[in-house]
């Protein structure tokens, strides 16, 4: 049924959860997986211009990073299932746009992507960028939605 399944990450922990799940579903159809971290852009306003190259240079740095953390963890779990993997990071102060962008660039079939993500419960079901993704994809989205937290 599925041939590619695209897994966006945040690294939060509901998001491990729908990599987890993402990667045994892929497994079970034999399909291959793209782990996509969407790094944020650089954005400072400041008159010192040896400031802003300091603090752009720390931040890239950062997001590289974060983001080599977040798809180390997809790969090493597709890895443990023999599913097939690939990652890829994307530059984009939008993620939903990354997102899309990726899985129709890729030739996915499905994104497989948690409801809510760093931003917690601010929406009331849905994250922002999943809702966000949901409106825009032309590829089929699986929202893998966590129990709610327990008091």
């Amino acid at each position: 049924m599925f041939k590619h399944i695209l897994l966006p990450t945040d690294g939060s922990r509901l998001s491990e959860i729908a990599i987890f799940n993402g990667i045994e579903l892929a497994r079970q159809h034999g399909a291959r997986v793209t782990g996509l971290y969407a790094m944020p852009e650089f954005h400072l306003l400041s008159y010192r211009a040896a400031a802003i190259e300091e603090t752009r240079d720390h931040f890239a740095q950062d997001a590289q990073a974060h983001s080599q953390r977040y798809l180390d963890f997809v790969r090493r779990t597709a890895d443990e299932a023999r599913v097939e993997c690939a990652t890829v990071s994307e530059l984009s102060d939008h993620p939903h746009e990354a997102i899309c962008k990726a899985a129709r660039r890729l030739g996915c079939d499905l994104i497989l992507m948690a409801s809510h993500g760093k931003r917690g419960l601010i929406s009331a079901l849905l994250g922002s960028e999943t809702q966000r993704v949901l409106a825009h994809s032309e590829v089929p989205v699986l929202v893998w939605r966590a129990p709610p937290p327990t008091p």
